[in-house]
């Protein structure tokens, strides 16, 4: 039967197949022949999959982050951001780093904050003389720190399948973000051939300018964040509370988007709810079907008998990570790996939330990661540069973030700090 659990995935995604038909077509095939259970138990488990509280937030954080992608809300965030960096060696990089992490605070994902911020910095960054390489190596990785700065989705989606406090998640990632974005300044201010200075100083009276221009912008994070840590809603109530507050400012408060376009927002939201939410009732479907045939309790006794410590633990769990991230979505691979990393964890001491965090900062790197790392296929979208070019350019940000993981994984108050 492992075989099957094995093989036949492996040989569909080879042709081609979308990884929810491998998930339910391996999962039906093993209830079918090698497990006494009725296969309608597919059927209910689809819908289980998908039938829960937390998961409602996930449609409304992709909506308003692609209605902050049609707004001026974006440009905004960057201008102010701009204005703080503004005279310093390598100033663009820094904007870009600082926008996605106060882009990433309201959207909590990683493509929208490529697309909104790409659109509008990858041209200064190439007139002020940054190379086409390293361009789109810093906006395809840096928006991985959306995936790690709360709001992130894919730690609702890693607290639905291991049954853990998506609030403590939240407050857990906001260190490890910050470690990320601190980890890449670091890179920049090393990095040769960063043009020297800004074509722009800023003062104190452009600060506050671009300041109050953006304040409604910058004030999302505040009210999210601060709504969800202050106890006065939860993160699923924290979402609608982002959409509302997001379409007020691009639809009254800025008035560059009107309803028709809120609309045609709306309805690209809902096909990538679609896509998530079918890949999340395919995952769940799998691995329900991985718990009965006790896949995770033969993992638990494997690793107990190779006697390893914890920390070579955690690092094969690093590699078997960062390697799934290659080649299958990061929803995908949340809700498969954690029902079989969870047991081994717990086993182990490892806490639920820690092991979170670095399933979310694997997977974040993985956004990236060739050769199937979405980002990488949208800022070639975007941007049109040969992939070669693309590769070359994140290959140092790879390096950089497996770092950023190595001081997230084997330093645990990073993680667990704030939530303690």
């Amino acid at each position: 039967m492992y075989w099957v659990l094995t093989l036949m995935p492996i040989g569909l995604l080879a042709l081609g197949f979308p990884v929810f038909v491998i998930l339910i077509l391996t999962s039906a095939v093993v209830l079918t022949f090698f497990v006494p259970i009725p296969i309608e138990a597919l059927h209910q488990r689809l819908f289980s999959g998908i039938d829960k509280y937390a998961l409602l937030a996930v449609p409304f954080f992709i909506f308003a982050g692609e209605l902050m992608s049609s707004s001026s809300t974006s440009r905004r965030i960057v201008d102010w951001v701009m204005s703080l960096t503004g005279g310093t060696r390598g100033n663009l990089a820094f904007t870009t780093i600082g926008t996605c992490v106060v882009f990433g605070a309201i959207s909590g994902s990683s493509q929208a904050t490529v697309s909104a911020i790409g659109r509008i910095l990858y041209g200064p960054l190439r007139k002020q003389g940054y190379s086409a390489e390293f361009s789109n190596g810093l906006l395809a990785s840096t928006g991985a720190i959306a995936v790690v700065i709360p709001p992130s989705i894919s730690m609702i989606l890693y607290g639905v399948a291991s049954n853990t406090s998506v609030t403590k998640l939240f407050i857990a990632g906001i260190l490890p973000g910050f470690v990320m974005a601190t980890c890449f300044v670091g890179y920049v201010l090393l990095s040769r051939g960063i043009p020297q200075q800004s074509s722009q100083k800023s003062d104190l009276r452009t600060i506050g300018k671009k300041t109050w221009r953006g304040l409604g912008a910058i004030g999302a994070p505040v009210i999210i964040l601060g709504g969800i840590y202050g106890g006065i809603f939860s993160p699923t109530e924290a979402a609608g509370v982002a959409c509302i507050y997001v379409m007020l400012l691009a639809g009254l408060l800025y008035r560059d988007v009107g309803w028709r376009q809120i609309w045609g927002v709306a309805v690209r939201a809902m096909y990538l709810t679609a896509q998530v939410f079918l890949i999340v009732a395919a995952a769940s479907a799998f691995s329900w079907v991985l718990t009965v045939v006790n896949v995770p309790q033969d993992i638990v006794r494997l690793i107990d008998d190779m006697k390893l410590s914890n920390w070579q633990l955690l690092l094969a769990i690093n590699i078997v990570l960062l390697i799934v991230g290659c080649f299958i979505d990061t929803p995908s691979a949340i809700l498969v790996m954690t029902p079989l990393l969870a047991p081994v964890a717990l086993a182990a001491g490892i806490d639920l939330i820690h092991l979170g965090i670095i399933v979310t900062v694997n997977l974040a790197i993985g956004f990236f990661t060739p050769p199937f790392g979405i980002n990488l296929f949208v800022v070639q979208a975007l941007f049109k540069d040969p992939v070669s070019v693309i590769y070359r350019g994140v290959a140092p940000f790879i390096v950089v973030n497996l770092f950023s993981l190595a001081l997230i994984t084997y330093i645990p108050p990073l993680s667990l700090w704030l939530v303690d």
